[in-house]
């Protein structure tokens, strides 16, 4: 409540509650009393009477408010209304600027009415406490008037009433400065501004007869230009006054007064004039020329706060329109004609121009190319900036230079005034020739620049041999610029003809454009994309059908399978954890197979049809490539390891029947399609697979080859299934085969190893299943390292090989050097790298899980005793020798050189000698013998010092101790199966070793 109505409420209460008086007489008399001092308190009440009904007023507020709506007289509420209103009023029209809210309707994209100019004619209020003011608080007030109004016309207004109401100005008129030095010029923003004009009117009559005037033309121009005032006294009698605006309305000017309007930093943003005198003055005295300089050095700032809050208007609804841009693009990724017409309709209309035309190269995108366009890389493509030409400095000669081969529009979108929607065509080879605008577009689209003509027909008078038609001669300027993809590939060409009402295409304009280009490129890259991405969708569905087709077994295998006798699961040895496939034909893996569904009651279980089974096992058995190692017969051992950890390792009874069905199947499907080559390969290659696949490459391509059979007619093993258990078994089976990945072993084996430190036992819970699952996979996967050793080695010759091939792949294609596991120069090494994948992979693994789940104990027994034999050939490879093949060792890395003939064959025999001097005597000589093989070389030191500690240190030393006249067993060489016998005695008894249960014929030696 404003101080009054405090004083008339507390001054009521008092007489109230002091007197207590309740009849309606004295009442009205009290009234009296309170309404006489109203009237007259801002003269006679004084601060300490103010003080005292405050301090009541605090006391008492809740009975003097129950007071006023109750039983106050009408009359007390009527003056307390008539108060209170014109206080509002008052404060109201102190200083009326742009609200919030008139501010958010601004930035509404639907049309609005500007808000009306608070003048003295419509608030005649205001007139008469201006009135009363002295002249230096109106000039406040009315600085205070413009100070934060940010609509320019409103702004423009103002200035012009309170211009005329300072000076007695009859009317005025106000220029704003356009353009860029040297070609600045006036345009009028309010024109012939009364007191009395209101603010509509005024801006509709200076739309409809648009002023322009240069620097340095006309009285205003002049003002502009000097930054001097001009006060003329009898316009008719000065030769710069120009009548012709006299003579279209009808008013006599005789006095005007111009002076320009700088901003902050001097520069002239425009120039105010005001006409005549309303008090019958025949000059504008120095007082106002004085006070329209003072009012307008506010102004000035007042306008150029104006004119950026108008920029950031207009740059957010161009944002707007980029924003909408950017939807349809989204919207209209269907329809190619459909998105360039809205993106030309929002350019024509943003940058007010006439016709817009879009070209479209032909990029030769539905081709069979359109693969390697679409993965290929943007970081390939090496994109110069735009540049821009205007029209005075365009260069034909230096475009045609750089243009090597012409541009092919294969399609054109045209859009004019009389036509809002966009027409499609496909202009000929000579249609594009014969056009001078299409030739612009070749020029801008071999070229990547942008041009700015601002005078087409000139321009191809001096810079081409074109004859100007009459489409050139309707096309005085164009902006034209290359749309480019997102691979910064020029697909077509933007162009704007003519700008409304003659004007010229500003650097705004191409900035703007520039943005619109960037979308219009995205746009139709991504519609030629979505269109292109259909067709692909649409060969991909006829090439799986064919594949589909082809990847399935035949009917005849299918009939085949299902009328052999399948042998049982003994005969087949599937319970042992030493199943070997190599005496098994082909026909008998799928056999095999059959018997272990069978045998775990799947079949039976889940009512699988016993002919989709076979179906199913052929044709996963059919999508495994011929690769060395990771093919069918890997499949099916990854498999039957599975099964006798289920049956033998007692493991059926941590999973249910639906999960052994998941395992079974993930493990027979874990490596479909297998190329032979692992996940780095294809990252390093940049394979479709890697850029389809981002981890776990090949593990997701099986998953996914896996659901491709499953899916293809007749091998739906799954289809009894119910919704949920189809799902869940379909978890399972892509856990299962990512779970094969050595990457994702690691991350579930740390998990693993704290459930099983915690003490876990109860493996039910769906995580923790999870985790037990990938173990069981990953210990499948790699279960040929527990096979008996002359399989395990027969297989790691299969990996090897494979690797190898993998290393020439990468040596060849990608000239660099593969990693000693695929390095086939360094073959040797294969041992000792394969203890170390023996200690880092299978070992912690199989320990782990044989010590949580003894029955699987014979994986880890087998592994322990492989990686000896691993170790024992490590041994000699450090000895100086070279692992070829299984166990046999090829021959010394050192030739022996003291043999001058070739050395077919190498036998170790043994003679034994009967020496009663056998202390004093056989020593010295034994070491002799190897002294002459020292002397040759024909052993590597390594092996000569092995020889020595091993066989003269501990054998020779103990037989001594045992029994002086024993026996000695001496080695001797024997070349191609002839004996050869000490010279100081006789063979007695000579027998040659067998070969066969050794792993190298020098263990014979040792």
């Amino acid at each position: 409540m404003c101080n009054s109505e405090l004083n008339m409420t507390s001054s009521t209460s008092l007489i109230k509650n002091e007197n207590d008086v309740s009849d309606g007489s004295t009442e009205s008399k009290k009234t009296q009393i309170l309404l006489s001092p109203c009237a007259s308190m801002n003269s006679n009440c004084s601060d300490e009477g103010n003080d005292d009904i405050g301090k009541l007023f605090e006391q008492r507020s809740v009975a003097i408010e129950k007071w006023l709506r109750e039983k106050a007289p009408p009359e007390v509420i009527a003056k307390i209304h008539s108060i209170t209103e014109n206080n509002k009023a008052y404060k109201s029209l102190k200083r009326p600027s742009v609200t919030s809210e008139l501010f958010q309707q601004w930035l509404a994209s639907s049309p609005m009415s500007k808000p009306c100019s608070p003048t003295v004619r419509r608030c005649p209020s205001i007139r008469k406490h201006l009135e009363n003011l002295d002249e230096g608080e109106l000039f406040m007030e009315l600085i205070r008037d413009v100070a934060n109004e940010l609509d320019i016309d409103v702004l423009c207004h103002k200035i012009l009433v309170n211009v005329g109401l300072l000076t007695n100005a009859d009317r005025g008129s106000l220029f704003l400065a356009k353009g860029i030095p040297p070609n600045r010029y006036l345009l009028a923003k309010l024109f012939d501004v009364t007191q009395d004009t209101a603010l509509d009117d005024a801006i509709r009559k200076a739309r409809a007869d648009e002023l322009i005037i240069p620097f340095g033309v006309g009285i205003a121009g002049m003002v502009a230009d000097s930054k001097e005032m001009i006060n003329i006294k009898d316009a008719y009698n000065d030769p710069r006054f120009n009548c012709e605006i006299d003579l279209k309305t009808g008013y006599k000017t005789n006095l005007m007064l111009s002076m320009p309007i700088s901003n902050y930093e001097g520069d002239v943003i425009g120039v105010a004039q005001i006409i005549n005198k309303t008090d019958d003055s025949t000059e504008f005295t120095e007082r106002d020329v004085e006070i329209f300089r003072r009012y307008l050095t506010f102004c000035g700032i007042g306008i150029q706060n104006a004119q950026l809050f108008e920029m950031s208007i207009q740059e957010y609804r161009r944002n707007q329109i980029l924003l909408n841009l950017a939807r349809n693009i989204f919207e209209e990724q269907n329809n190619l004609e459909c998105l360039v017409t809205k993106i030309m309709t929002e350019a024509t209309e943003l940058l007010k121009c006439e016709r817009c035309a879009v070209y479209l190269l032909d990029l030769d995108c539905c081709e069979s190319s359109h693969i390697e366009k679409i993965i290929e890389k943007p970081s390939q493509y090496h994109h110069q900036q735009l540049s821009r030409r205007q029209s005075q400095n365009v260069n034909v000669e230096d475009i045609l230079a750089q243009q090597k081969s012409p541009a092919t529009f294969t399609m054109l979108f045209e859009m004019g005034l009389h036509n809002r929607s966009a027409v499609v065509s496909r202009p000929t080879i000579t249609s594009l020739r014969n056009s001078a605008l299409a030739q612009i577009a070749q020029y801008v689209a071999s070229t990547e620049q942008i041009f700015n003509i601002n005078n087409v027909s000139e321009w191809l008078k001096q810079y081409t041999d074109f004859e100007p038609d009459a489409e050139i001669e309707e096309t005085p300027t164009i902006l034209c610029m290359p749309i480019v993809n997102g691979q910064k590939k020029v697909i077509g060409v933007a162009q704007l003809i003519n700008k409304e009402k003659g004007n010229t295409f500003t650097d705004s304009d191409v900035s703007i454009l520039e943005a619109f280009v960037i979308f219009c490129g995205l746009g139709i890259h991504n519609t030629q994309m979505y269109e292109n991405a259909c067709k692909l969708m649409a060969k991909q569905k006829v090439a799986l059908e064919c594949l589909s087709y082809h990847a399935t077994a035949s009917q005849q295998q299918t009939i085949k399978l299902v009328q052999d006798t399948i042998q049982s699961a003994e005969d087949y040895c599937l319970y042992s954890f030493q199943f070997v496939d190599f005496e098994l034909s082909d026909d008998d893996t799928c056999r095999a197979t059959v018997r272990m569904f069978l045998q775990c009651n799947l079949v039976q279980q889940f009512h699988i049809p016993y002919d989709v089974l076979c179906r199913w096992i052929l044709s996963v058995r059919k999508n495994y490539r011929p690769v060395k190692y990771h093919n069918w017969r890997h499949a099916l051992n990854v498999t039957q390891t599975m099964f006798a950890m289920m049956k033998t390792g007692k493991m059926e009874r941590f999973v249910t029947d639906l999960e052994i069905l998941g395992l079974l199947v993930a493990c027979l499907c874990h490596d479909l399609d297998h190329r032979g080559t692992n996940n780095a390969f294809q990252t390093k290659t940049d394979s479709p697979l890697a850029i389809l696949y981002t981890t776990s490459t090949m593990e997701h391509h099986h998953f996914d080859q896996c659901i491709m059979i499953l899916n293809s007619e007749g091998n739906n093993i799954f289809q009894a299934l119910s919704p949920d258990d189809y799902r869940r078994v379909m978890k399972i089976v892509e856990s299962a085969i990512l779970s094969t990945d050595l990457a994702v072993y690691f991350k579930k084996r740390n998990s693993f190893l704290e459930l099983v430190e915690n003490g876990e036992f109860d493996w039910q819970g769906e995580d923790k299943k999870e985790i037990l699952c990938g173990m069981m996979m990953t210990a499948c996967d790699v279960s040929a390292i527990a096979k008996p050793w002359d399989v395990q080695h027969r297989v790691a010759k299969l990996v090897a090989d494979e690797f190898f091939d993998q290393g020439d792949l990468e040596k060849l294609q990608l000239n660099t050097q593969p990693i000693a596991m695929m390095d086939r120069e360094r073959k040797d090494e294969l041992p000792k790298m394969q203890v170390g994948f023996i200690d880092v992979i299978c070992v912690p693994l199989y320990r782990i899980l044989s010590d949580t789940f003894p029955w699987i104990r014979p994986l880890y027994d087998g592994t322990l005793d492989n990686r000896q034999h691993w170790q024992d050939l490590a041994e000699k490879v450090e000895m100086g020798l070279t692992w070829i093949d299984h166990d046999t060792i090829d021959k010394p890395v050192e030739e022996f050189s003291a043999c001058s003939n070739e050395i077919k064959d190498i036998e170790f025999t043994v003679t034994t000698f009967h020496n009663p001097n056998a202390e004093q005597e056989q020593s010295p000589k034994r070491r002799q013998r190897f002294s002459s093989l020292r002397k040759t070389g024909a052993l590597s030191r390594a092996v000569r010092s092995r020889l020595s500690k091993s066989f003269y240190n501990n054998n020779y030393e103990n037989q001594i101790k045992e029994s002086p006249a024993a026996n000695i067993v001496v080695p001797s060489i024997s070349i191609n199966n002839d004996l050869v016998v000490d010279k100081e005695g006789s063979a007695q008894n000579v027998a040659k070793v067998k070969k066969h249960k050794k792993r190298s014929k020098l263990c014979l030696l040792l």
